[in-house]
């Protein structure tokens, strides 16, 4: 799951975007001032779970973002987005001048934001390509031919376990295991009923049946078919 790291001194605006980004499937970790953020940020690398892009307000106390973002590019090159009520076309170059990725002014609409966290992932993450179809690991989105496919959460999880093992056959109890845990009850038609959704949003773009069904195994994803 993608992290995202927010560093924002209002507590109303942190709330939001933590409820609105997990909405999404992102992971939120937030830090209220500049120091503390620099913190978090040091504690997920550590911890070998770093942080996979950083929204970051300008105005914080003890460290302001420009510093913040400053400390963070000695050590990283992780994508940064810089959130700030003022317009002025100064803190707009400065801010980019100091390495950040994207600059947003307050107020925003969520959905302009998320488009720009879904584009820098698409272009910071590898994907998983088979057969002219692209699944880029960070944004969980679906590539072909230049059409973009949203996917929910499962639907990712299933494609790309399969496209991970592409050319072998996966048993049901396999991917139930691998996507649910083993700390779930899951039906094994749970998992047909997730390779139909994947059908029904993949087959027509692709041209044919992506997802090959192994009757009384499983299924495959095959680099020819």
């Amino acid at each position: 799951m993608v992290q995202i790291l927010v560093i924002e001194d209002d507590e109303g605006i942190c709330s939001f975007l933590q409820v609105e980004l997990e909405h999404e499937e992102f992971s939120v970790q937030v830090a209220n001032t500049g120091r503390q953020g620099i913190e978090k940020f040091s504690e997920a690398t550590k911890n070998g779970n770093p942080v996979d892009l950083i929204l970051l307000d300008v105005m914080l106390p003890e460290l302001n973002g420009f510093e913040v973002l400053r400390r963070i590019r000695k050590v990283s090159t992780v994508p940064v987005i810089m959130l700030t009520a003022r317009s002025e076309t100064y803190d707009k170059v400065s801010g980019l001048d100091s390495g950040a990725d994207d600059y947003l002014t307050k107020p925003f609409e969520i959905e302009e934001l998320l488009a720009r966290i879904r584009t820098i992932l698409r272009r910071m993450k590898p994907s998983l390509t088979v057969r002219g179809l692209s699944l880029n690991t960070a944004s969980m989105e679906v590539e072909i031919n230049g059409d973009i496919i949203s996917l929910s959460k499962t639907e990712f999880l299933v494609l790309k376990l399969l496209l991970e093992h592409k050319n072998t056959v996966l048993t049901r109890d396999k991917i139930i295991s691998e996507v649910w845990g083993t700390n779930h009850y899951i039906e094994e038609n749970s998992v047909d009923v997730y390779v139909r959704y994947l059908r029904s949003k993949i087959d027509d773009f692709v041209g044919e049946e992506f997802i090959t069904t192994v009757r009384g195994s499983g299924y495959i994803i095959k680099d020819v078919l």
